[in-house]
């Protein structure tokens, strides 16, 4: 019978623990001075190490060559058993289909029963957090006072859903997902060890696709080696494997979006479609694409990459029920080149005046001034101390603390602009095609968090309203309603 990768190279000792550098020494260091927990609470994402580390601390008071020990031998009958899962002195529950308290109810009759081999009785819960309120209940009188032979190991991924009365009687430790360098040497072993060759690039990629889960490292790893066992496995190779975009796929896009082409954006989500590759995967792959862009000499910047990566996951997180993707792929095209357009803040100011008749002043912002050095925040001051070159002089400073705050907020704020200042009414202005981010900035939530914003800066409460000024360009609109229209073979009965 073959055994996966992961179940055949699963540390059998405390040393071969990849990461949780801080629990393994807080556990090991109980274990040698005989003071364990009652009860422990694992919690952490799924293939961490939180069971592995939980069967180690069975071995270390089981044992029977070395006693209670942070250095179990590993060879006597108890560390086999308890290895192979068969360990009458461990019991492993999950609590995913054993969750009832008829189920709890037992397993405190069969606590009692003394250990069969060992020193002490060792019960581990995997996904407690499943239990129901009753079970909860009734496991509470247990885990405060066990019998001096028994240990409580609970496990699970949703913490937030462990009853506080219940984390309370419990030693709980934090795991934290694997970092790069712990999987890519581990990995490095186990190919090594299984005689597979296959270059870093790769393994970075089978990382990121575990998302810092050891186990999940391996069965990724394990799905490549099959797919090409006997050769040598390069990035390329892999991500064909994984069905990850590829490099030149991603390139392809970026220098759509560098270049402003809508159009060829437009074209290139269909060609998406046509060759069978998910939006939603494609667009995914393509943000962890730009932030490692950042490395490269010709990187589009810091800025731009942000804000390309928060309109993507607004667009997936808004549009995530939607059946057809390809639409998503429109959406978000056309969202993606309202951010590209250029905004010049005179520009914008000098079109308010003129529609509005805004106040007279007209001072513009000195070359230079607008990079801003304040980072406390103002004194409270009056509102009548305020006008609307001091609300434009700060503004880039607001836009940085905005930033902090909320990089999809500060996204939509790219190409805003305050354009009137009356009373405690700040008037901010848009340009005419970025009628979605006014929307968003209308947004009651969003206001509450920008107005806290601008009293940090300003000193005093300001409520924002917002304005489209100008209109969006007609060929690149005109150019996407069409398409628009070709993809659901409608016609327009209005237009406006």
């Amino acid at each position: 019978m073959n055994i996966t990768l992961y179940r055949k190279y699963r540390p059998q000792n405390f040393e071969e623990i990849a990461g949780q550098g801080h629990i393994v020494k807080a556990i090991r260091n109980s274990l040698k001075e005989n003071k364990l927990s009652h009860a422990y609470l694992f919690n952490g994402p799924r293939g961490v190490g939180k069971t592995t580390i939980a069967r180690l601390i069975a071995k270390g008071v089981n044992c029977l060559t070395n006693g209670i020990s942070d250095h179990p031998c590993g060879t006597c009958d108890n560390c086999r058993e308890i290895a192979a899962g068969i360990s009458m002195d461990m019991v492993e529950i999950d609590a995913a289909s054993n969750r009832g308290i008829d189920e709890i109810r037992e397993l405190k009759e069969k606590i009692n029963y003394q250990p069969v081999n060992g020193n002490k009785k060792v019960y581990i819960i995997d996904e407690v957090h499943m239990l129901t309120k009753e079970a909860f209940n009734a496991l509470l009188k247990t885990l405060e006072e066990p019998p001096s032979h028994v240990i409580f190991i609970l496990a699970t991924t949703e913490v937030d859903k462990i009853p506080d009365t219940v984390i309370s009687r419990c030693q709980r430790y934090d795991f934290l997902p694997l970092n790069m360098n712990d999987i890519i040497e581990m990995l490095k072993m186990v190919a090594e060890k299984e005689n597979i060759k296959i270059d870093e690039e790769s393994l970075k990629l089978i990382y990121r696709k575990s998302e810092g889960s050891a186990r999940d490292s391996f069965s990724i790893f394990e799905q490549v080696a099959s797919n090409f066992s006997g050769e040598e496995i390069d990035i390329e190779k892999t991500q064909t494997a994984l069905g990850v975009i590829p490099d030149k796929l991603l390139n392809e896009f970026l220098t759509v979006v560098s270049n402003g082409d809508k159009i060829g954006g437009i074209d290139f989500v269909d060609k998406l479609w046509e060759d069978g590759i998910l939006i939603e995967n494609f667009l995914k792959d393509f943000s962890y694409f730009l932030k490692e862009n950042l490395k490269r000499e010709d990187s589009i910047g810091i800025d731009r990459t942000l804000s390309l990566i928060s309109v993507i996951y607004f667009v997936l997180g808004e549009f995530r029920y939607e059946e057809d993707k390809r639409l998503l792929g429109y959406v978000l095209i056309n969202e993606i080149f309202k951010q590209e357009a250029p905004v010049v803040i005179t520009e914008v100011r000098q079109e308010y005046k003129a529609a509005e008749s805004a106040p007279k002043s007209t001072q513009e912002i000195p070359a230079g001034n607008t990079q801003i050095q304040e980072t406390a925040p103002s004194p409270s001051v009056e509102l009548s101390d305020l006008n609307i070159n001091i609300i434009e002089k700060k503004w880039p400073l607001f836009k940085g603390e905005l930033k902090k705050e909320s990089i999809m907020l500060s996204a939509f704020l790219t190409d805003t602009t305050p354009v009137e200042l009356e009373g405690d009414k700040l008037m901010l202005g848009l340009p005419g095609w970025q009628s979605f981010h006014r929307e968003k900035i209308e947004d009651k939530d969003n206001k509450l968090k920008i107005e806290k914003i601008l009293k940090k800066i300003y000193g005093a409460k300001l409520i924002i309203n917002t304005k489209l000024i100008g209109e969006q360009p007609k060929n690149e609109s005109d150019e996407f309603i069409n398409k628009v229209i070709d993809f659901f073979d409608a016609e327009i009965i209005e237009k406006k």
